[in-house]
């Protein structure tokens, strides 16, 4: 029963986050305070929400793993390794001080410095990509900053249960056991790494070529968690640790693009209920009893550690732009220091109105976040303006390359990378038609960067992201995702950025059309329909029917399915091309030259009476540079002229035995 009321009200609040243009988990957090027992209500069971949340840890760290990409840390790693442990290091000292100055025992401070310090993946990428900024040298620092925080935090929750761990333990005692903790660690990720890239992927492929797809589901979910449990239960290591190189070894598999799409539910079920469960710890009457030292926690998340990471962007030559993304998108902080602050209550050092505190100040920094993204291109303006704060970050500043779309002009915008965009983008990749790929799944964003696409990543519908796609500089705007509400909303977006764009998209119903006209759309494509009267064409074709006939019956359908485009001069064009190209069926164009001694050469067309004995008609003529697109039938034709010709391949061959030399 608690689960499902705690679904219920993550699901209430996650709609209420959505509407306020809040982070979802801001209402996965309220929703679970709503069900928790310092409410009026329901009260759900803490306990079991508890046991399940530790799932969603596992499943978290399942997906950090699969998503682990050592390439993209190493193009940033003189900026973001460095950085990383100097925040983590700085941020700790922070907290440890702001702790000791709020009456805290040190070991209490140590676990706040460290929640503090340590910021959400989750949190970071929706808010990069809401920014447009995902892609940019600042949103690729900021990530692989994170990935190194998300590598210390494995190490912290390995060594922490040591450190502070029940009794008294001397110095070289305590050393001892960090260092079997460590080889213990070691030795299980060497095993992973050799043992685990060969026999998990191998596994994971006999199963999926074998099996039915809800067993190839369950095998993931087994991977995923029997891993996180063996690494506890053999190897005495965080569920965490186990579940994320669990990650690691099978994103390295053929199939790992599948077995991510099959976590995915999984992950972002029991995610949400981790974030249920965390609110349900939330004590407002502690937080209102503490209402200073709550404050203070959320200046240090939010103002402190942004001080911090512009300090850190001086001394690391990052560059204005680069440090204000990397010390926005870290000033808050979500899963990892809810984890920390679990570990430093089970141990004993927190209480639990010091981790309601952590609780309270992760959620309004959470809050904060998006509007805290909003200051950045002010900022930047602001700074940048004063000499002395150019010399101070751009005067070493490090080379990532920049990613194409920040130069993309005279483009095509794609939005969607499935199997329609897919095609679009692919074609004019092949005309050389510049294209700039605008997908909200990563795993498909990253397809398209890998096919040598320019991508944007992020959801052109619920966010800024159009902004950086140069709509005002792009030729046209392809709108290929199914969902026609989402389509309806980039389009008006679209129209706003770029009054003049032509936009085409697709729908699947008459209202869908409408709707998308009324956008700004000016072609509207019904695949449905589409393949519908392909295979009547097909069905009628083969039962014998005429080509016009067909064309017709074609041209009737395509009629009724795209009423909403109305019967003005573009539907009439549309319909005329249609039945122009139904009535070239079986014909043919080619050009050919009159040869020395032809009998046309010197005389008109009307005097060679061409079309009458060979069926071929004169569409066009070519003269040197001159080409003609009308020849009246009275015009001499001389030798050498280029001649284009229509007609059946009967009538091809014998206008070219009439005009060919000697004929």
């Amino acid at each position: 029963m608690t689960f499902v009321f705690a679904l219920v009200a993550a699901f209430v609040g996650g709609l209420v986050a959505r509407t306020l243009r809040l982070p979802p988990i801001v209402g996965y957090l309220l929703g679970g305070f709503a069900v928790g027992p310092f409410t009026p209500g329901f009260i759900g069971d803490s306990h079991a929400m508890s046991q399940l949340s530790e799932i969603g840890v596992m499943f978290m760290m399942f997906g950090v793993g699969m998503h682990f990409s050592l390439k993209d840390l190493l193009a940033v790693k003189g900026v973001a390794i460095p950085g990383a442990v100097l925040q983590i290091a700085l941020g700790t000292l922070a907290g440890t001080g702001l702790a000791l100055a709020l009456g805290w025992s040190i070991e209490a401070g140590v676990m706040l410095g460290l929640s503090v310090s340590i910021a959400s993946t989750v949190v970071l990428i929706r808010n990069l990509t809401d920014a447009g900024r995902y892609q940019s040298t600042g949103g690729r620092i900021a990530t692989g900053w994170l990935i190194v925080e998300d590598l210390a935090t494995i190490v912290i929750l390995v060594i922490l249960p040591v450190v502070f761990g029940p009794g008294e333990v001397a110095g070289p005692a305590l050393a001892l056991q960090i260092a079997e903790a460590l080889v213990l660690t070691a030795v299980f990720v060497a095993l992973m790494l050799v043992v685990g890239t060969r026999a998990l992927p191998w596994l994971l492929v006999r199963i999926a070529r074998f099996c039915p797809r809800e067993l190839f589901q369950l095998a993931v979910v087994v991977v995923a968690l029997g891993v996180a449990m063996a690494a506890s239960l053999v190897f005495n290591v965080s569920v965490a640790l186990g579940a994320f190189l669990a990650g690691v070894v099978v994103s390295g598999s053929a199939l790992s693009h599948r077995i991510a799409a099959e976590a995915v539910p999984f992950q972002d079920l029991f995610s949400i209920i981790f974030f249920a469960s965390v609110g349900m710890m939330v004590d407002p009457f502690t937080l209102a009893a503490h209402l200073p030292e709550l404050l203070a926690i959320v200046a240090l998340i939010t103002v402190g550690k942004w001080l911090i990471n512009m300090v850190l962007g001086i001394v690391l030559s990052a560059g204005l732009g680069t440090t204000l993304t990397v010390a926005a998108g870290l000033s808050q902080i979500g899963e990892f220091s809810f984890i920390i602050g679990q570990l430093g209550m089970s141990l004993g050092v927190l209480t639990a109105e010091q981790y309601s505190l952590i609780l309270g100040g992760a959620v309004i920094s959470i809050a904060l976040n998006s509007f805290v993204f909003k200051t950045v291109d002010p900022l930047e303006r602001a700074l940048g303006a004063r000499p002395l704060f150019r010399h101070l970050y751009d005067r070493h500043v490090r080379t990532v390359a920049s990613p194409e779309a920040e130069t993309l002009s005279d483009h095509v915008v794609v939005v969607g990378y499935g199997h329609a965009g897919r095609c679009v983008a692919d074609v004019l990749a092949r005309l050389s038609v510049p294209c700039l790929v605008v997908e909200r799944d990563l795993a498909a964003a990253e397809e398209a960067e890998a096919a040598g696409l320019c991508v944007l990543q992020g959801d052109a519908a619920n966010s800024t992201i159009l902004e950086h796609a140069h709509l005002a500089q792009a030729r046209l705007m392809v709108i290929a995702v199914g969902e026609e509400t989402s389509a309806e909303v980039m389009a008006h977006e679209a129209r706003e950025l770029a009054p003049g764009l032509s936009i085409v998209a697709r729908a699947d119903s008459d209202e869908a059309v409408s709707e998308l006209v009324a956008a700004g759309a000016a072609d509207v494509v019904r695949p449905e329909l589409e393949g519908g009267v392909e295979l009547m064409r097909h069905a009628l074709l083969r039962l014998g029917y005429r080509p016009q006939q067909i064309q017709g019956y074609a041209n009737d359908l395509r009629a009724s399915g795209y009423e909403a485009l109305g019967d003005g001069a573009q539907l009439s064009r549309v319909r005329a091309i249609e039945r122009f190209m139904g009535a070239m069926r079986g014909l043919e164009l080619d050009w050919v030259q009159v040869g020395e001694g032809s009998s046309l050469a010197g005389k008109t067309l009307a005097e060679s009476d061409l079309r009458a004995r060979t069926g071929a008609q004169v569409v066009a003529r070519r003269r040197g540079d001159d080409v003609a697109l009308v020849v009246a039938p009275d015009e001499r034709v001389e030798v050498g002229d280029v001649l284009g010709l229509v007609a059946t391949p009967e009538g091809i061959a014998a206008a070219e035995r009439e005009l060919a030399p000697g004929a």
